[in-house]
């Protein structure tokens, strides 16, 4: 794929996400969200491998594509609930992606690892899977788990930080640690790590 094809892919996403009907405060402006965290991941991604290639960086942008369009209210409020919708998710994510990466000349194959990556395939021994994967936890620590703690039972909130430690790698906990985050919500990280 050449790079004028990976800007206009990248470029789509982001007109999709603007579509948006959420919207997220940030430097006192109000955004998509969802193009918002297409931005966010993209900006991790290039921390944490600057040489990525043209799958991962469109696997990042593209992660949460029209996730406004599929919502969790749409399933059983439940575990089973839960597990349905974020797999049904992987396929919405990859066949919204796959559709402009198609309209501007990628290959099948360049197209099937996309997916892969978004499907997150083989996270433990996969390095594109794995910076994907620690991309998307490092978003959500920085930028969301502050209000998700505040909403959030603090013992479900030390479980669900147990969780995104787990799927991080060491890189991506090196970056973790190195977080500014609000007093309240780095007592709770420091408690969860402690009690782990």
């Amino acid at each position: 794929m050449d790079e004028v094809a990976r800007i206009s892919i990248l470029a789509d996403i982001d007109k999709a996400n603007s579509a948006d009907p959420n919207k997220e405060e940030w430097g006192g402006v109000a955004h998509p969200k969802e193009l918002l965290y297409g931005l966010r991941m993209s900006t991790w991604l290039m921390e944490l491998s600057p040489d990525a290639d043209d799958a991962l960086r469109i696997a990042a942008r593209g992660q949460h594509i029209c996730r406004w369009e599929h919502p969790r209210s749409n399933y059983p409020m439940d575990r089973k609930g839960y597990l349905t919708w974020r797999r049904e998710l992987y396929d919405f994510h990859a066949e919204k992606v796959g559709e402009i990466m198609r309209a501007h000349g990628a290959t099948e194959e360049e197209i099937e690892r996309v997916s892969f990556l978004l499907h997150k395939k083989n996270l433990h021994h996969d390095p594109d899977t794995r910076a994907l994967e620690d991309a998307a936890c490092l978003v959500f620590l920085e930028f969301y788990l502050a209000d998700f703690a505040a909403k959030t039972d603090q013992e479900k909130m030390i479980g669900i930080i147990r969780k995104t430690w787990s799927k991080m790698s060491d890189q991506g906990k090196t970056h973790a640690i190195k977080l500014r985050l609000p007093d309240s919500v780095q007592v709770l990280l420091q408690k969860a790590l402690d009690d782990d």
